[in-house]
């Protein structure tokens, strides 16, 4: 019973963990698009007229930006896609499984 809570314990904190996660990259998006939206405002008051907004100088932000949006998404969501569903609690039994069957080798 006690291995039970504990495992249930363990996955609701990795879970939590995850969320966390989750949050915080939504978080980063929600800034980055705003951040970007005013940006763009303000570069369109700044226009001379007849001047065109495509100038590299007004996507340097957005780019290098959005490079580092694009790094944090893959640290949150390629993880569960490349190593698939519950591959961190099986890892984690077989680790302890083979923990486990080391002490017991050695008693």
């Amino acid at each position: 019973m006690e291995t039970n809570e504990f495992l249930h314990k363990e996955r609701y904190r990795l879970a939590a963990k995850r969320v966390k996660r989750i949050k915080g990259f939504y978080t980063h998006l929600l800034i980055y698009i705003i951040v970007n939206l005013v940006f763009v405002y303000i570069n369109i008051q700044n226009l001379s007229e007849g001047e065109s907004y495509f100038q590299w100088r007004n996507f340097i932000t957005l780019s290098f930006w959005g490079i580092g949006l694009l790094s944090h998404a893959g640290s949150v969501f390629l993880p569960s896609l490349i190593f698939g569903k519950n591959w961190e609690e099986k890892k984690i039994k077989d680790l302890m499984d083979k923990d486990s069957n080391e002490i017991k080798r050695y008693e």
